[in-house]
């Protein structure tokens, strides 16, 4: 019980003042804002066909080796490009529907979406140079 209390009186107090004065908050990275998962086929609609900027559409699955591979490299890579693209996840376990939709027949896939039109697209694992001009071709770099 006392120490329920404790713990109770600790997460009310204040964060302010607890961070030592050079350490840094948690938050999301300016990266992080760029990717995202795809959570249904009209979310998808909205944020990747519907897009006013081109869209990476990272089709992966939990289970495959090589997309835990090439999903960090993507996303560092997006995150350098500062929101001049963004990165959409896709599991094709949990969003069949659009993996037939798009003809993803083996995963990684990957896809590069201009104005809602898929542009370019790649099956497997690229390393960072290719990952690099891929994105450049997309933005017109």
């Amino acid at each position: 019980m006392a120490q329920r209390l404790a713990l109770q009186r600790l997460l009310s107090l204040p964060t302010r003042g607890l961070l030592a004065p050079h350490s840094r908050a948690f938050g999301t990275s300016a990266g992080r804002k760029n990717t995202f998962n795809v959570q249904d086929g009209s979310d998808f609609q909205d944020r990747v066909v519907n897009s006013p900027k081109p869209v990476v559409v990272d089709f992966h699955a939990q289970w495959c080796g090589p997309c835990k591979i090439l999903g960090p490299r993507l996303e560092k890579l997006v995150a350098k490009l500062e929101g001049k693209v963004l990165m959409a996840k896709v599991d094709i376990d949990d969003h069949t529907d659009l993996a037939i939709e798009y003809e993803v027949s083996a995963v990684p896939t990957v896809l590069a979406m201009k104005n809602g039109d898929v542009v370019d697209k790649f099956v497997g694992v690229k390393d960072e140079d290719q990952l690099e001009a891929f994105l450049k071709k997309l933005i017109g770099a």
